[in-house]
């Protein structure tokens, strides 16, 4: 704990802002805030409970609300660091799950691949690594609102398999684009936000044809949060391809009835219990067909902050290779980042 010398980072601060270029980013306003606080607080107030203050109030000045929930928390973290080039910004929840085991792997699927049905095992390793990165400063259309890239990656590899070499059997690649933007809409006081974008799925699979995968998807994402809830409610369509299977002699769809199986939308949950545990629903839904999936997650604290994370999958498409195959899995391991 240090005690402020308010002339010296008045000054600074002022050098600061007259810097900026004329489009207002956190930073900016960030820094505005503090010049602005540095002018009013008692002169014993410390800089962290300064800092503090104008995080949050950058914040709920975008939200349009003065109450702060877990998505809100996270964007003030990551707002703070998006354009330092030493960060790397987290997308989806990252994770290693050393070991994953299956009821039943997909083995049919590779038939083709001369021994591999005979000696896949239902036990794997499973990870996933998905990042962010803002492609505009300031906003756009909206107090608050930003254009992102983000890109994902899941693989589920055969660690366990000596006699196969211990090949990855399938890795998923999903880049995509998105514009997201805080309304104001405070239901049950809580706060909401939307995100537009578009996504493409595939497992890189073009020159195994039989094996290849993938779609393309426009969607809308609802997103609501109160306290230590969040709440996403994702519809999707997907931009037609034809209905031309791919065949050993010519490349076709890879998937036309994904759709299927995969569903219309993906409805998440998340709460944050006692700051130390993380529980999380995911769950898609075909209503017609009646297919769809339900995943299951929490974290908890190991020591320092490692922290363990265990997931529970039951039904269709928990990799792209296995859209139209239904299993129940689970699997122990660590969490790098959390969801919330």
């Amino acid at each position: 704990m240090y005690i402020f010398k308010i002339n010296k980072i008045a000054l600074i601060l002022f050098l600061i802002t007259f810097s900026k270029q004329s489009f207002a980013t956190f930073e900016d306003v960030f820094s505005d805030c503090i010049f602005e606080r540095v002018k009013v607080v008692d002169k014993t107030q410390t800089l962290q409970k300064i800092e503090s203050y104008c995080e949050k109030q950058v914040v709920k000045n975008e939200i349009g609300n003065g109450s702060l929930g877990a998505i809100s928390q996270r964007l003030i973290q990551e707002r703070k660091t998006e354009f330092n080039p030493y960060v790397i910004t987290p997308h989806k929840m990252n994770y290693v799950l050393p070991v994953i085991v299956t009821d039943g792997i997909n083995a049919q699927v590779y038939d083709n691949e001369s021994n591999w049905p005979s000696k896949l095992k239902d036990i794997e390793t499973k990870f996933q690594l998905s990042i962010k990165l803002p492609l505009t400063f300031g906003s756009i259309l909206n107090t608050g609102d930003q254009l992102y890239f983000a890109f994902t990656l899941k693989s589920w590899w055969q660690l366990y398999t000596h006699s196969l070499s211990r090949p990855f059997r399938e890795t998923n690649y999903q880049p995509e684009f998105f514009y997201f933007t805080p309304i104001n809409w405070h239901p049950f006081k809580g706060n909401s936000a939307l995100r537009f974008g578009f996504e493409h799925q595939s497992n890189g699979l073009a020159q195994a044809k039989l094996l290849s995968r993938s779609w393309n998807r426009i969607y809308v994402d609802f997103l609501y949060e109160k306290n230590n809830f969040a709440l996403s409610f994702r519809p999707w369509y997907r931009i037609p391809e034809g209905d031309k299977r791919t065949t050993q002699e010519e490349s076709g769809n890879d998937n036309p009835d994904i759709t299927d199986y995969m569903g219309y939308f993906e409805l998440s949950m998340a709460y944050k219990w006692h700051e130390d545990f993380e529980v999380t629903m995911q769950t898609r839904r075909n209503f017609a067909t009646s297919h769809g999936a339900l995943e299951l997650g929490v974290t908890f604290p190991l020591w320092g902050r490692l922290r363990g994370y265990a997931q529970y999958f039951n039904g269709y498409g928990e990799s792209l290779i296995d859209y139209n195959y239904r299993q129940q899995k689970i699997g122990i391991g660590f969490a790098l980042t959390s969801r919330l």
